[in-house]
């Protein structure tokens, strides 16, 4: 039976008695929340993270994640002090080290990335990692890195410390109870039947962690997520293993370490990881574990043997199998649901859950209670998935490699291999017999580049040129000088039709959607700070009929935005088209002059202006051709019906060989963009950079009737003094330098900022690059011209240039629209 009484209603339910959904309770209290009921089918913390082995790295590849770990090791270290309840928390630092030098580039490359992020940090050799950690052998090391205000916390204790924090701000938590359904109307939750009664909610929040996925199931709510069996080892007492001894990882091995009552809990994350529970997962799956398995555990115990050579001898106390939840991209998943207003998701931590906890479930109880994330959320966002992505057999064999990522290298442009391919293009075996080299995002397989005759496709991975390097300087110059042709079927695309349909749009964006019909305006979306949920482009094909362009991964995202801020008394319908049409860009000085050969159309500047759009013929077919550009070069996006795609593409190259015709890739299409200056959502255009900041204030209308969402902290921002976040494009003066994104920024020697996006720019004969600056004294041209800027890569100072116009300057097209 329960704990506590069974309410008939509350305004927020949370299911799922772990870390996050206490967290998540904590956090709302703190905020003003009261009535707040947190079921547990259990007892508190009894499915995943009674045996989580608690390590709290704060150091992530985003800004925001790092921050949301920054604030829980706050919490964590403050909690006892507030509720009398004892979390473990022990701030003992963290090493990490490496056996290969490409191991220790990386790991100089993490430290410039903590720099950026205002994380100390210090790198040290094999001796003195020995020094830090003296129970291993430092005989292959070639150094490593420390983080001294790393951690580690009980995971039971600190759960219970939350619980109690939310118990004494009000919320009710009831252990013993199943939730059975979901109740909904018209597409709002309504709240949850349960096996003791039903509870009225104006909220519901699913952190029920394994179980997530089948609670979301019940509501048509996806939540792609798949268990994998986790294990570590504890040992008995080991000679010199002592209670203030780091945490230890050694990802070359895959293996990390923690003390452990003397001795070591050993545990790590395999290559190839073993999925679990593909048949569901029992509801009474509490304080269990599975079988041992030594056979899949034996590649951690090998590498754990060379590092601590003492394990040989030492008593395995206890061998811990314990499941958890992964998702295809390894971060979690957070946010409200798409499918279902006022349903929440906090789930699918992949072994990260207690590093995480008291950030996500503080971000979240704020995006609960004020509607929109207040930070910028986007790697963990829910929005990033789609439904296609809550396939069991296409999780399962993703899952198999996300484990692994953990401690996998973290190569510049690192793509899965797992679950693919997924999404096709109609041009798909084409390019493939044409030397294509695919990557994926949104589950499209997008051409990177194209290996050239004679050459093997694949990509080599390293921190310095990668093998790719020659065959993508013949695609850029393709662009740059004769024509290019890139398949770019992956955009999103969304219809929005209805008689109010322009005034939605224009009250959602920052420009000016009310233009002639056939014009194309490239747009922001703004939140009420002012900062980008996205930039798209808007295409108005009829009085009231619109079709938006925009990224491969922002389809679920900006749909769900749109119709977030859309008055509910609206007549305007979004139709997600993306699979109905294929997107090719013809982009180079030869561009019209290829396309001239196979249309009827004029494509003269009188004619066919820039930010235009027009139906047209191409051969047999009907299609829209939109003059935008997005590398710098004059261009037409030629948006056709999938059916006429090979069509088309093949009669583009019976007539453009003698014109330089070739295909491109997504490689190629990034030092154009980067060479050219024009900015990319989530790494220039973020939730928390405005257009001021990005230098894109021309794509802003603060003058159009009616306004727009975000334009009150536009005003703010404009009588501002100064800015004091600002995009930049630096090139370096190394002409042989490889920069990857990441890196950081130094003014004067002083850090200020980090590196956004980078590209070997082969017009300009330099890594390229689109930095964030910050300094809160205030960034104007006379800051950026006066300044001596270096890059760190990998601890080597780089001297670069600031450029506050792109120093590449075509003579076709000027402006960046799309």
């Amino acid at each position: 039976m329960p704990s506590n009484t069974l309410p008939s209603a509350a305004q927020i339910v949370i299911i799922g008695g772990g870390i996050v959904g206490c967290s998540v309770a904590y956090h709302l209290t703190k905020l003003g929340r009261k009535d707040i009921v947190l079921l547990e089918q259990g007892q508190l913390s009894s499915g995943t993270t009674w045996h989580a082995a608690g390590l709290v790295g704060q150091l992530r590849g985003h800004a925001s994640m790092t921050g949301l770990i920054q604030y829980s090791t706050k919490l964590y270290a403050e909690l006892e002090a507030e509720t009398g309840l004892a979390t473990g928390w022990k701030s003992c630092g963290s090493l990490s080290v490496a056996r290969t030098g490409e191991r220790m580039t990386q790991l100089k490359r993490t430290a410039a990335s903590a720099r950026a992020q205002g994380v100390e940090v210090e790198m040290v050799t094999a001796s003195e990692a020995g020094d830090l950690w003296p129970v291993m052998a430092i005989d292959d090391l070639q150094g490593g890195i420390w983080l001294p205000s790393d951690g580690k916390a009980n995971p039971t204790d600190l759960t219970q410390s939350l619980a109690k924090g939310a118990r004494n701000g009000g919320a009710k938590i009831i252990e013993g109870i199943h939730v059975a359904d979901i109740s909904t109307r018209d597409g709002v939750v309504t709240g949850v039947r349960t096996d003791h009664g039903d509870v009225k909610a104006e909220i519901v929040v699913n952190c029920a962690g394994q179980w997530a996925r089948k609670i979301g199931k019940m509501c048509g709510v996806s939540v792609p997520l798949h268990s994998a069996e986790h294990m570590y080892i504890v040992t008995g007492k080991i000679g010199g293993v002592h209670t203030d001894l780091p945490v230890m990882r050694d990802p070359d091995g895959y293996i990390y370490f923690k003390e452990e009552v003397g001795g070591l809990a050993m545990g790590g994350f395999e290559p190839e990881a073993k999925p679990w529970g593909m048949d569901g997962i029992p509801d009474d799956f509490e304080f269990s574990l599975l079988p041992d398995d030594w056979d899949q555990f034996e590649i951690l115990m090998e590498n754990a043997l060379m590092r601590v050579p003492q394990l040989e001898h030492a008593e395995v106390r206890k061998f811990y199998n314990g499941p958890e939840s992964f998702t295809p991209d390894n971060n979690f998943l957070l946010g409200e649901a798409p499918e279902l207003k006022n349903f929440f998701v906090g789930a699918g931590f992949n072994s990260m859950g207690i590093a995480s906890a008291g950030g996500a479930g503080k971000s979240l109880a704020e995006w609960i209670v004020n509607g929109a994330p207040t930070i910028d959320l986007w790697p963990v966002d829910i929005r990033r998935f789609a439904g296609f992505n809550n396939n069991p057999k296409w999780l399962h064999d993703r899952i198999k490699e996300t484990l692994g990522l953990h401690y996998a290298m973290p190569w510049p442009n690192r793509e899965l291999d797992t679950a693919r391919p997924f999404r096709r293009s109609p041009l798909y075996d084409r390019l493939e017999a044409k030397n294509a080299v695919f990557g994926s995002k949104m589950g499209w397989e997008r051409v990177n580049y194209f290996a050239g005759v004679g050459e093997k496709p694949g990509i080599e991975y390293s921190f310095g040129r990668q093998n790719w390097h020659e065959a993508v300087k013949r695609e850029h110059d393709a662009v740059r000088n004769e024509v290019g042709i890139f398949d770019q079927t992956s955009f999103s695309k969304l219809m929005v039709e209805g008689k109010d349909a322009c005034n939605v749009l224009n009250e959602i964006c920052a420009a000016n959607i009310d233009r002639p019909i056939g014009s194309s305006v490239y747009t922001g979306l703004l939140n009420d700070r002012g900062g980008y949920e996205s930039d798209l482009t808007v295409l108005r094909l009829g009085e009231q009929k619109f079709l938006i362009i925009t990224g491969s991964a922002q389809t679920v995202h900006d749909a769900d935005w749109i119709r977030k801020n859309m008055p509910t008394d609206a007549h305007c319908h979004i139709s997600d088209v993306t699979g109905a049409w294929s997107v090719l860009a013809i982009m180079g000085p030869n561009a019209r002059t290829l396309l001239e050969r196979v249309s009827k159309a004029d494509f003269t500047n009188a004619a066919f202006p820039f930010a235009t759009v027009q139906e047209i013929d191409i051969g047999y077919a009907t299609v829209f051709a939109n003059r935008m550009t997005y590398v710098g070069e004059l261009g037409w996006e030629l948006i056709l019906p999938t059916e006429f795609t090979v069509g088309v593409y093949e009669l583009l190259h019976e007539v453009g060989g003698d014109l330089g015709l070739i295909d491109a890739g997504y490689y190629a299409l990034e030092g154009l963009r980067i060479e050219k200056g024009f900015r990319a959502w989530s790494r220039e255009l973020t939730p928390e950079i405005n257009p001021y900041e990005a230098g894109l204030s021309f794509a802003v209308d603060m003058e159009k009737p009616g306004g727009f969402i975000g334009k009150q902290a536009l005003l703010e921002h404009r009588e501002a003094a100064k800015l004091t976040k600002r995009i930049v494009q630096f090139t370096l003066d190394d002409a042989d330098a490889q920069l990857w994104g990441g890196e950081l920024v130094l003014r004067n020697g002083t850090p200020v900022g980090e590196v956004r996006s980078a590209a070997y720019g082969h017009t300009l004969k330099s890594s390229v690059v689109l930095a964030l600056l910050q300094d809160n004294a205030g960034i104007d041209k006379a800051y950026i011209k006066s300044g001596v800027f270096q890059i760190d890569l990998a601890s080597e100072l780089l001297s670069a240039q600031a450029h506050l116009r792109s120093p590449y300057d075509p003579k076709s097209e000027r402006v960046k629209v799309g």
